[in-house]
């Protein structure tokens, strides 16, 4: 028999063990939601895989292996498509910042493009920028809005409304060439399909708007998600801009490496952009995302270490198939 003080042990003993249980139960849920929403990949659609056809002009995939694209050849020249890719570096010291702007014309509105990671609309599915683009034999590529790590926001792809949950300022492409910013809960994505649109990226914000650049990025909110940083701050960015109707401009920054690029601001980015021309501008996924791909490689210096961070979307060039 037990005597009452070993009862009264005895007793702790297993309230403590219940509750051990119960936190580490708790705990698991925890771990498990975390990894369920930023590490498990959650396929939705996989996409019809085009990947593999080439181009009745004849273009084919380029690959790092076949050419190795220097500062002394970073254009490309054809019937339908012209870019010229610069860098540019202002500042020195700690203040310097190097930046990559690509200008390109396109004679087909349907030579811009996007692809998904994976070829796989979802969440947590990413690939690198230039496995993307490699895979979709892209001539140059970007990367996107890296859509999957959060659940709203617009997305039509390829004429196809993926995700429609509208709550913020996005961008559209249109199948005659031009660029769109706008804000999502004032169009629907149905009104986007009968004006054109093939493409919508949410991220944002807004850089220029109508040849005016946006008044105040100092309370922009892109996510409320864990882990979701301030982006208002120095930071290697990526942006878009049309300054003609298939005449775009794209800006990759790079940043976060001391001596060599410490990043833009939102303000200072707008400010490149309009400089540029653009009369529509829109800030996509930067970070450790920004990345530049043409001809092969990767022109820029992503996360200040020459190494990508996978993504889920790249906006892309490539010769129109139907030319």
């Amino acid at each position: 028999m037990l005597n009452k003080r070993s009862k009264q042990a005895w007793s702790f003993k297993r309230k403590l063990l219940i509750v051990m249980i119960i936190v580490l139960l708790l705990l698991g849920t925890v771990i498990y939601s975390l990894a369920d929403r930023y590490l498990i990949e959650h396929v939705e659609v996989v996409v019809a895989d085009d990947a593999a056809t080439t181009s009745s002009s004849g273009a084919t995939a380029v690959t790092a292996a076949e050419v190795n694209a220097t500062s002394d050849d970073w254009n490309y020249s054809s019937d339908d498509i012209q870019i010229q890719i610069d860098q540019v570096q202002t500042g020195s010291g700690s203040d310097q910042i190097t930046y990559f702007v690509a200008d390109i014309v396109l004679k087909e509105a349907s030579s811009l493009r996007t692809a998904f990671a994976d070829n796989s609309f979802g969440t947590n599915i990413t690939e690198d920028t230039s496995d993307i683009a490699s895979a979709n034999h892209a001539i140059f590529a970007i990367n996107g809005d890296y859509y999957g790590f959060r659940n709203d926001g617009v997305i039509i792809r390829n004429g196809t409304v993926y995700r429609d949950d509208p709550v913020r300022d996005a961008m559209a492409l249109f199948d005659d060439g031009t660029m769109q910013t706008y804000n999502e809960e004032e169009i629907s994505s149905s009104e986007l399909l009968a004006q054109g649109a093939t493409d919508t990226l949410s991220f944002g914000p807004i850089l220029i708007q109508d040849g005016e650049i946006a008044s105040d990025f100092s309370n922009v909110k892109i996510d409320t998600n864990f882990g979701n940083h301030s982006i208002q701050n120095a930071n290697p960015r990526t942006a878009v801009g049309m300054i003609a109707p298939n005449h775009y401009v794209f800006v990759v920054v790079d940043g976060r490496n001391e001596g060599y690029s410490r990043g833009m601001t939102l303000t200072e980015l707008a400010d490149v952009m309009s400089d540029l021309g653009a009369t529509e501008a829109y800030n996509l996924d930067g970070g450790g995302s920004s990345t530049m791909y043409f001809m092969g490689r990767v022109v820029n210096n992503p996360q200040g270490k020459n190494k990508e961070r996978g993504v889920s979307d790249i906006l892309y060039i490539k010769e129109d198939a139907t030319s």
